[in-house]
């Protein structure tokens, strides 16, 4: 008896926390967190129900257990789905009866996104930001990243531009995981003495001797004129840490 009342205490505070996380990890609008919410909900009665003796716990492991994995496995398809399926069902869309040449648009904050119905193709404008009046097919992957950035505490807007690049680059989020790490590596390896050898400077040094030892590898290095990233990266982050010596 004292273990059914402490696991019907404990079961809401359970779901209050699987539901925060899984919100705080895949940015969920508030429309997707009131759906999760009632699954949490659903599944917690039944909980409670086989606590109580009310269910024969046989009866339903089964089910959800294969409801449960089958959640687990599918979740991030389903999570990139759904801007998708808002652009059709979604309260902001303005779809019309399907026919030849029809297309559906959905407006968010920093968008304006097309959705063409024969050919599948997605594009759109851009509303707000650094790339305003741009089409999201004139940029390239680096700056749909910038735009990804400053659009991502705008939920619906972060996710018909993951949506969008998703279909014209499926590999974007590994790229952005690996430039991440690589990133972070390279802030935690950098130090005075390293950050010298890679400008081909010797203490005693002065901010303008790192600017113009910067601007002359870059001259020769750059990736725009067939140099390497990594070293471009390298020699960019030497310059700046030396350069925040002197401020």
């Amino acid at each position: 008896m004292i273990f059914r009342l402490l696991a019907l205490f404990t079961l809401p505070v359970l779901a209050y926390f699987l539901v925060k996380s899984l919100q705080d990890r895949f940015n969920f609008s508030p429309r997707q967190t009131r759906i999760l919410f009632l699954i949490v909900a659903f599944l917690l009665v039944i909980g409670v129900l086989v606590l109580l003796g009310r269910l024969p716990i046989g009866a339903i492991f089964a089910p959800l257990g294969a409801a449960f994995a089958f959640v687990l496995r599918f979740l991030p398809t389903i999570l990139r789905i759904l801007p998708m399926w808002q652009l059709f069902k979604g309260s902001s869309a303005s779809a019309k009866p399907r026919s030849d040449g029809q297309t559906s648009t959905i407006r968010t904050e920093y968008f304006l996104m097309e959705l063409d119905h024969d050919s599948g193709d997605m594009d759109g404008s851009i509303l707000l930001g650094s790339f305003s009046q741009r089409r999201l097919s004139e940029l390239a992957l680096e700056e749909l990243l910038e735009v990804l950035n400053e659009c991502q505490n705008e939920s619906d807007s972060a996710q018909v531009l993951a949506a969008y690049m998703d279909r014209s680059y499926p590999d974007w989020r590994d790229i952005l995981e690996r430039d991440a790490y690589e990133s972070s590596e390279s802030e935690a390896q950098i130090d005075h003495k390293l950050a010298l050898e890679i400008l081909g400077l010797d203490d005693p040094i002065s901010k303008e001797d790192v600017v113009r030892a910067h601007r002359q590898l870059m001259q020769k290095l750059h990736p725009d004129r067939g140099g390497s990233d990594y070293l471009a990266k390298k020699i960019n982050l030497a310059k700046d840490f030396l350069v925040s010596e002197f401020d």
